[in-house]
């Protein structure tokens, strides 16, 4: 008796879970069309040839404009920056948006070392030059501000001016006490191969889902554009090329001296970031010669899609200046 409901209970736990991870299986679905009814713009997308990988690259604005490259951060794809992208659009800049390797319909290496940031740094300089452009304006959030700053580091001749949204210089944290009040964990879960992407598909990709929503400001995320980020994460295994950023950095150390940016800069903090401390992120100026430094007086992690026409303008604002 006790050996069959130990095989029932295994039974039914495993049912479980092969359910719970094919919820997880999503309809193709397109984002750029998506994105161009939302906002009245048209996009154009293309896979670019840069170095070792193909990327998915979403455009708009006049091609003669002054090219603007937007990086995204995780669990995030091009998507996260159509808001911001339309009124750079709008304003004249040309204004390009690559799905980052190893996310969405860009190219998912399979080597852990594919995603050290000097790696995702010379992707930046790799599509600039793709594209034809000498130089370019850079700007970042999340961990595509991570790719910004060293970006910024290793390649600063090909940067015109360079904005970070809610992501600290990569210095920044050194004697730096954590006060225990932001969130952590996930980049030590992250580490683990191929079980956070299992995980992640629970339940149509609930905790994913969910931590974005507890994180973000009220109706952020609605179910419309949720869908389009779980179709993403499903793409071709991305949830696991994405997670392998956090293993390919865990303890990335490239040397750049003191670290100081003599690129004009601009960091836009949020005041509620769950994630990056805002006394964190401060501390950050101090390795800017040219840089500036806007507070929101409302926001959080996800400044970008919660807030995308004042980022929009504060970006324009600096590029033109």
């Amino acid at each position: 008796m006790k050996k069959k409901t130990v095989f029932l209970t295994a039974a039914l736990l495993s049912v479980a879970l092969i359910g719970g991870h094919l919820s997880g299986n999503q309809p193709e679905r397109d984002a750029v069309v998506a994105a161009s009814l939302e906002l009245n713009i048209e996009l154009e997308a293309r896979m670019v040839r840069v170095g070792e990988v193909e990327l998915h690259v979403v455009m708009a604005g006049p091609a003669e404009g002054k090219p603007v490259i937007l990086l995204h951060g995780y669990p995030e794809f091009w998507y996260a920056w159509r808001g911001p992208m339309a009124v750079l659009a709008r304003a004249g800049f040309r204004v390009i948006v690559p799905d980052q390797r190893g996310y969405n319909l860009s190219d998912h290496p399979t080597e852990v070392d594919a995603y050290r940031l000097d790696k995702l740094a010379g992707d930046v300089v790799g599509l600039a030059d793709a594209l034809g452009y000498e130089k370019v304006y850079l700007a970042g959030h999340d961990f595509g501000g991570l790719v910004s700053w060293w970006t910024v580091l290793l390649h600063s001749e090909r940067i015109e001016k360079f904005a970070v949204i809610n992501k600290p210089h990569p210095y920044a944290h050194k004697d730096f006490e954590e006060d225990g009040k932001s969130i952590s964990w996930y980049r030590s879960f992250l580490q683990i191969p191929l079980l956070p992407g299992f995980v992640g598909r629970l339940g149509n990709w609930h905790l994913l889902a969910s931590n974005l929503r507890k994180t973000s400001l009220p109706e952020t995320f609605s179910e419309a554009e949720m869908d389009q980020f779980r179709s993403a994460w499903d793409q071709d295994g991305a949830i696991n090329s994405m997670g392998a950023w956090y293993r390919a950095n865990a303890n990335f150390d490239f040397e750049v001296g003191t670290g100081q940016i003599s690129v004009p800069s601009l960091m836009v903090l949020a005041p509620d970031d769950a994630f990056s401390p805002i006394a964190l992120a401060r501390r950050s100026s101090r390795f800017l010669k040219h840089g500036k430094r806007i507070e929101l007086e409302q926001g959080t992690h996800w400044a970008i899609q919660e807030k995308p026409f004042l980022i929009g303008n504060i970006l324009i604002d600096f590029f033109k200046t």
